[in-house]
């Protein structure tokens, strides 16, 4: 089976911090040519400072923009179960290639629970759905023993691990082996090709906004059997992860590494980085050492 890499997509903000549809769109072209598939409304793409209405649209811009040439995943998930249906069906009806559910945030979630909204969503639609597991943030972890369970409902097609452990990686992709059809997408851009080489059906990346060249040379060589080469991309990739990633919230990280390769994409709603000239200054010599402010 072929890996495939998706980039979770930043979002575009005018100054005022409405959206900037066109620049998102113009983000969705450049990984359609790195050769990248699309996640949007996802951490790296502010999920958390949109609103319902923005979801769908933005949904709906990218699904245009991409035309069927990559496959498109957006995340529903909310705290509520009964928001994260209502934003799912939204996105069944725009045809979308999957729907991925954060776990619930700010709410601590019993196993059980977990079980139920995952399910409850996945009965209401027809795209298939993907748990998305990212524990530090939302502060739920699905258990490897409810991912087992969720991975025989009928419309669960896989999980997004972004934990960043790779006992649990191992563990949910001992799943895959065990159940047809459930994929494995790893999230940590430290463990692309690890997570490829032991049987991941590929990965969604934060970190290929900003170098989505070499996330799509990682899968390309592992892809084509030259392991050599995909080493070579993903120590590329890592040793800019870190880098990078040494200066503060990663997300926030990428979307001013982003900035400052390309102002139209703007600064972030979140609250989480301030312009800081000494930090952008740090930030441009990373880029300037990768060679990457002469990209776009």
């Amino acid at each position: 089976m072929t890996k495939q890499a998706f980039v979770a997509l930043v979002t575009c903000f005018n100054d005022d911090e409405t959206i900037n549809y066109q620049a998102t769109r113009a983000q969705v072209r450049r990984q359609v040519a790195a050769g990248n598939n699309i996640m949007c409304a996802g951490t790296n793409g502010d999920f958390t400072a949109l609103t319902y209405e923005e979801k769908v649209r933005l949904t709906e811009e990218v699904v245009d923009e991409v035309g069927g040439r990559v496959k498109v995943i957006v995340n529903a998930g909310m705290p509520a179960t009964f928001e994260t249906v209502k934003l799912a069906r939204e996105f069944d009806r725009i045809g979308v290639d999957g729907i991925a559910v954060i776990t619930p945030f700010f709410i601590a979630c019993t196993q059980d629970g977990l079980v139920r909204h995952f399910s409850t969503v996945a009965d209401a639609v027809k795209t298939p759905v993907y748990l998305y597991d990212i524990p530090a943030r939302t502060q739920n972890h699905i258990e490897p023993d409810t991912a087992r369970a969720l991975a025989g409902h009928g419309n669960i097609a896989g999980i997004k691990d972004s934990g960043g452990a790779k006992e649990t990686l191992e563990a949910y992709l001992q799943i895959a082996n065990e159940v047809d059809g459930f994929e494995v997408y790893s999230g940590p851009d430290h463990l692309v090709l690890w997570a490829l080489q032991n049987g991941a059906a590929g990965c969604i990346s934060g970190l290929g906004n900003a170098m989505p060249d070499v996330l799509a040379g990682i899968l390309k060589a592992f892809n084509a059997g030259d392991i050599v080469e995909a080493q070579k991309q993903q120590a590329t990739f890592a040793a800019f992860r870190t880098d990078l990633y040494a200066l503060g919230f990663a997300p926030a990280m990428v979307k001013r590494a982003l900035y400052l390769q390309d102002a139209s994409v703007g600064a972030s709603r979140q609250p989480a980085l301030l312009p800081n000239k000494a930090q952008d200054e740090q930030i441009a010599e990373i880029l300037e050492r990768y060679r990457l402010l002469q990209r776009l």
